[in-house]
């Protein structure tokens, strides 16, 4: 884990960014989704590199003193080592540098793996969007962490 760096997302990242997003949601996000959000003067998006390969990346927007958390997303054979942990400490971090008051996201119902993640980082629970998800129209649970 030591030899894996967080850096801001470029364009160049983005293939591979793109094979992690097909390999870890329903609907992934296309290319031109991700270019938009680099363009995003309110968006803030990271990659985590090991030996020159993207392995994960998550994304935010700040708008003011709130964030909202848009993905989160680990290639699977990095998955079970602490890759989101440090994806979402690194947001959190950027977020505190910022003075972001609070931060939220919506999570799958049935992710109870990310959901822990989140609760680990000081996440609550704080409402349901009732068939958020286009593909199967699972719900989302809204999720929300206050800073001090």
């Amino acid at each position: 884990m030591n030899n894996i760096e967080i850096m801001e997302m470029t364009e160049e990242h983005l293939p591979e960014v793109l094979h992690i997003s097909k390999l870890s949601f329903p609907i992934p996000w296309s290319q031109a989704s991700f270019q938009k959000e680099l363009r995003n003067i309110f968006a803030k998006y990271l990659v985590a590199i090991i030996d020159n390969k993207v392995i994960g990346y998550g994304g935010m927007w700040i708008i003011i003193d709130e964030a909202h958390i848009t993905n989160i997303a680990v290639h699977p054979e990095y998955r079970g080592i602490g890759l989101g942990d440090r994806i979402l400490t690194s947001m959190i971090s950027q977020c505190i540098s910022q003075r972001v008051t609070a931060m939220t996201l919506e999570v799958r119902a049935s992710n109870y793996p990310a959901q822990c993640l989140y609760k680990k980082y000081g996440f609550k629970e704080e409402g349901i969007r009732k068939a958020y998800y286009e593909d199967n129209h699972e719900d989302a649970v809204i999720m929300w962490r206050y800073f001090n």
